[in-house]
Parts: C-alpha cells; sequence; structure tokens
C-alpha cells in the first residue's frame, strides 16, 4: 500500500485549549473548531485521531469517544478550571509522562504527532525523541507577530523562544496561508521546504443561506434594519474597538444595529470595556452585545446580517469570514490571514488596507447599500467558498502526513 493510501494513528495535541471546549472563551477559538472538524473529516476518511487535552473538570470523562476514529483523552495536569497558558508550562512533562502511560496501557503506536500551538509543541518534541515518529505542528498564531500587531497585549519572551526553537526541530510547520509561511521566516528563520500550505475548512452543510426574514425572526431581530454582524472573542487582537468607532462614523444609518458575537461574559473587563466605548461614542442604542454563542448556533447570525466585519490586527487564517461567506453574506475585514484568498473584492467582500474606521465605514457603507437594493446573491457569495470543504482539507493534510512520513523512511534506508 502506497503512503497517500495508507491509514496513519494519530497523535494530535491541543493541551490548553479543548476541541469540545465552549468557543468564544479566551483560549477557545477557531483552531478548537479546526481541530475538531479536521479530526472529525480524518476519522471518516479511515485514519484513527487521539486527541490529547489537559481535564479541566475533575467531574468530566478522561475518554471520550468524539465520533468515527476519533478519541478525545483528557489528562489531568495542573489545577482545576481553565489555567494561563504560562502557568500550564510548569505541568508539561507530566502531560507527556501521563500521555505516554496511556500509550502503553493501550498498546498503541502512534505512525505521526500532530502539535497545535506552541505548548503542544513542547510536548511533542519530547515524544518525537521517545517514539522516532515525525512531528508535524501548527502555530496557529505567532507570539512575535502578536507583539508587533497589538502592544497591550504581549506575549512572552518564552513563547516567543519556544516558537523560533520549535520552528527548528519539527520535521513539517503546517500553515494555513502564504502569509504565515513568510512570517515564519522573515521572523523566525523557518526554512521554506519544511513548510507546507493548507487552507482551513467550512462545514458548508452547517453554513448555508437562509432566509433572511426568518433567521431574524429565529433570533428576535425585530424590523428591517440593516444589521453589521461581529463574531470573535473579546480580545484587542480581534480589533472590535475600531468596529465601534467604524459604527460611530455610520451612526446617523436610522435603524442600524452592531451586533457584537462572542465574550466569556458580559462581566469581563473586555467587555465591559467595549460596552463602556459604546457609550462614549453615543451607540448604546445601536449595539447588541449578544454574548457567547455556540458554533453550531451560529448559522442564524450570519444569515440575519447584511454584512460582516473582521476588523483584526491579526489573523492566521480568519475562520469567521469563510463561515459568513458560506453563509452568503459579505465580509468587510482587514487585510490579515486568507483575506485576500478568499474575499473577491468588490464582490463578496472588501478588504480594507489599514483597518482605518474611516476607511471600514465607507467599506460597510458600500456593502450596506448594495445587499438592501438586492444587487448581491448570496448563492453567488457561497460558489466562492465552495473549494474550503473540510473534506478537501482533509484531504490535503493526509497527503501532507503521508509525504512527511515517507521522507522519514527514506532517511532511514
Amino acid at each position: 500500500m502506497g503512503f497517500k493510501e495508507q491509514p496513519f494513528t494519530i497523535a494530535m495535541l491541543s493541551i490548553h485549549s479543548s476541541p469540545i471546549g465552549e468557543l468564544g472563551k479566551r483560549d477557545t477559538g477557531g483552531m478548537s473548531v479546526y481541530i475538531r472538524e479536521l479530526a472529525r473529516v480524518l476519522g471518516q476518511q479511515g485514519h484513527r485521531i487521539d486527541i490529547f487535552t489537559r481535564l479541566q473538570d475533575p467531574r468530566g470523562a478522561c475518554r471520550l469517544e468524539l465520533c468515527r476514529n476519533v478519541r478525545l483523552i483528557q489528562l489531568p495536569v495542573g489545577t482545576h478550571g481553565a489555567m494561563p497558558t504560562l502557568a500550564l508550562c510548569p505541568h508539561l512533562r507530566e502531560f507527556a509522562r501521563r500521555l505516554e502511560q496511556f500509550r502503553v496501557a493501550e498498546g498503541l503506536h502512534y505512525d505521526l504527532i500532530h502539535s497545535h500551538y506552541w505548548l503542544s509543541g513542547q510536548v511533542g518534541r519530547w515524544l518525537r525523541e521517545r517514539w522516532r515518529v515525525p512531528h508535524m505542528i501548527m502555530f496557529h498564531t505567532l507570539g512575535a507577530l502578536k507583539n508587533m500587531m497589538v502592544k497591550e497585549e504581549r506575549e512572552s519572551e518564552l513563547r516567543v523562544a519556544s516558537e523560533r526553537d520549535l520552528v527548528q526541530t519539527c520535521q513539517r510547520i503546517l500553515v494555513a496561508t502564504a502569509r504565515e509561511k513568510e512570517h515564519l521566516g522573515r521572523y523566525y528563520g523557518a526554512r521554506s521546504e519544511k513548510i507546507r500550505i493548507v487552507p482551513c475548512g467550512v462545514d458548508l452543510d452547517r453554513f448555508h443561506p437562509m432566509d433572511k426574514k426568518q433567521a431574524r425572526q429565529r433570533l428576535g431581530f425585530a424590523g428591517d434594519s440593516a444589521i453589521v454582524l461581529f463574531v470573535g472573542r473579546l480580545l484587542p487582537i480581534k480589533g472590535a474597538d475600531r468596529l465601534l468607532h467604524a459604527m460611530s462614523c455610520l451612526k446617523d444609518r436610522n435603524g442600524m444595529r452592531l451586533v457584537v458575537v462572542g465574550g466569556d461574559d458580559v462581566q469581563t473587563p473586555a467587555s465591559q470595556k467595549l460596552r463602556c466605548l459604546s457609550r462614549e461614542l453615543g451607540l448604546q442604542d445601536a449595539v447588541e452585545f449578544a454574548g457567547r454563542v455556540e458554533h453550531e448556533k451560529l448559522p442564524p447570525y450570519y444569515c440575519a446580517a447584511d454584512v460582516v466585519v473582521l476588523p483584526s490586527h491579526y489573523e492566521s487564517f480568519g475562520l469567521v469570514a469563510l463561515e459568513a461567506l458560506a453563509s452568503g453574506t459579505p465580509v468587510v475585514a482587514t487585510a490579515v490571514g486568507a483575506m485576500d484568498s478568499i474575499i473577491r473584492q468588490g464582490e463578496s467582500g472588501e478588504i480594507v488596507a489599514n483597518g482605518s474606521p474611516l476607511l471600514l465605514a465607507a467599506a460597510i457603507d458600500r456593502f450596506l447599500a448594495r445587499r438592501l437594493n438586492g444587487g448581491i446573491s448570496a448563492a453567488a457569495i457561497r460558489a466562492t467558498v465552495e473549494g474550503f470543504a473540510w473534506s478537501r482539507v482533509a484531504s490535503a493534510v493526509a497527503r501532507e502526513y503521508a509525504a512527511m512520513v515517507g521522507d522519514i523512511v527514506k532517511g532511514e534506508k
């Protein structure tokens, strides 16, 4: 059997963030969706995946069957509940030890390790040395880039140094965009031949156009006023404050509403800061903070909106934009992540180069005018991203697994 057809047994590591965690909290975002969906489809394709994460709730099961060929293994390390990423560092060796105990007890052999985020990469590197199998890492975001883009949300020197070290020691680095590949080379000295580009995917069955009026009725949005939507964690790097300033430039538009989806709780400092800003800008009656929404409940929000805005300072991909487009809703975004490859400028959305609130406002205004005049087909917008189905993404990742394992075998001969 050739490597392309070979089913793999994969140890997938996501230590600090569970793929079944509450989406929208600080450490549970697009990466968790990516891991869950990638593993689900790889499992459907015949591969076996064990996803290892930290057990946060002592009442939870240590082993869960997520779907066909996919298990979630939760290992009890550290304290109960959420832990800051740096606080997890002293527990990484223990995590690796418990994972190895599980493997031995189950009599398992893993063909490869796929780590997500730098903390998991550290454990993946140790296990790779012990198991003598290839190690692929996907960082999802880079500490050096975050430090450049948002000064008030500094990443530790430990993270940056660890990422730089992992770039040199792993066998493959998976990125979702050519932009992220360029960043790895520029800021971490990553060799181009070690990096592979595979985009993120979207569940086209879950995210699809639906009748706008029905979507609004489901959510309790009354009237026909224009709706602008933001979906994301309420962190400085996501740029929600930029969007509020942009909305202040449009506040004279009768009945316009901004719906903000995301955030742990209405009482968190980040949420309170944005609420305070909305009052300062005189937008308190035009902004609705919907709080955290489960991933499976997001589709009607996308379909109820006239335009989705992604005003981030930095994204490694920008999954929200892909979900919005699959739902048939145009996207106005900053020039981050995969926006230049998934947005058709002037057709399915618009990219605002420098994130200026004035330019964001102008782009929002243009798409609201076109949308309300019936000038954009939801089906046509969706058609632009139908090539991003998870089945294609998973197959591309599996090919990279095969190539990586094949290279190791060749090197041993």
